[in-house]
């Protein structure tokens, strides 16, 4: 299982939103990646939060210095709109390129195209999922910081991406976003159960005891932490170590 550091930036900031609201500076982009990068980090997200919002081009800079003393993956999303913006990306640094509003709002074809170009390896898949308030079992995908409903289906949409190419899927909560209350357990579960490449499990990381809780009942391919690194609440080697003490095979 990866375990995996997630920056959520707003140039030139790396913040710590709730609900996808309510930002909080947390520091630089490329300090912050190397931070966790030399605490351990299997992988690192970088998710420009406010590109889509604001229908701006990510900013390629900061794209390059978090990139350049990193090691280990890094995969990075905001604002992609075309084949160019893969490209772009690749050039300054990343290795994975994500992709939501584009892709469920306008035209889910940019998956497929993206996947033969590049392979499905580099194609990742981010979902804002938030629960319908009349259906509790039942997920609505939405974009733009959680603010946009796209009208599909979470669960529908997860297997529809991975028939599309897609190589991975982040799965963030709405509901649980930042207040380190636990994941929504269910959601994630049934997401892995619906597709078979990798879900990163998102959002909701509290305690030690919420990240064993998902992997042992999800069993997701790799968890993302973001709040608990910032705070100090736990280490990736913390979170590591405890995982393999549980028989649950981690890059130690």
């Amino acid at each position: 299982m990866r375990i995996i550091a997630k920056l959520d930036v707003k140039p030139p900031n790396v913040v710590k939103p709730v609900h996808f609201e309510g930002l909080r500076k947390i520091g630089s982009p490329a300090e912050t990646a190397l931070k966790f990068y030399e605490q351990g980090a299997d992988e690192i997200v970088y998710m420009d939060i406010v590109s889509s919002l604001y229908r701006r081009e990510i900013l390629y800079d900061q794209i390059e210095k978090s990139a350049q003393d990193l090691f280990v993956p890094f995969s990075v999303g905001g604002g992609v709109r075309s084949i160019g913006d893969f490209v772009k990306l690749f050039r300054h640094g990343a290795d994975k390129v994500i992709i939501n509003t584009y892709a469920v709002q306008e035209n889910p074809g940019i998956i497929d195209e993206a996947a033969k170009i590049f392979g499905s390896q580099a194609v990742v898949v981010n979902i804002e999922a938030k629960r319908a308030r009349r259906a509790n079992d039942t997920w609505t995908c939405y974009t733009d910081c959680g603010r946009i409903p796209s009208h599909k289906d979470v669960l529908a949409w997860v297997k529809e991406v991975e028939a599309r190419g897609a190589g991975e899927i982040i799965l963030q909560s709405v509901d649980h976003d930042g207040r380190q209350r636990g994941f929504d357990v269910e959601l994630i579960c049934q997401t892995v159960e619906s597709v078979s490449i990798p879900v990163i499990a998102a959002s909701g990381a509290g305690s030690m005891e919420h990240i064993l809780e998902i992997a042992e009942r999800a069993q997701p391919s790799a968890i993302t932490l973001s709040s608990v690194l910032h705070y100090n609440t736990v280490t990736i080697q913390e979170v590591k170590n405890e995982l393999a003490r549980r028989d649950i095979e981690v890059k130690v």
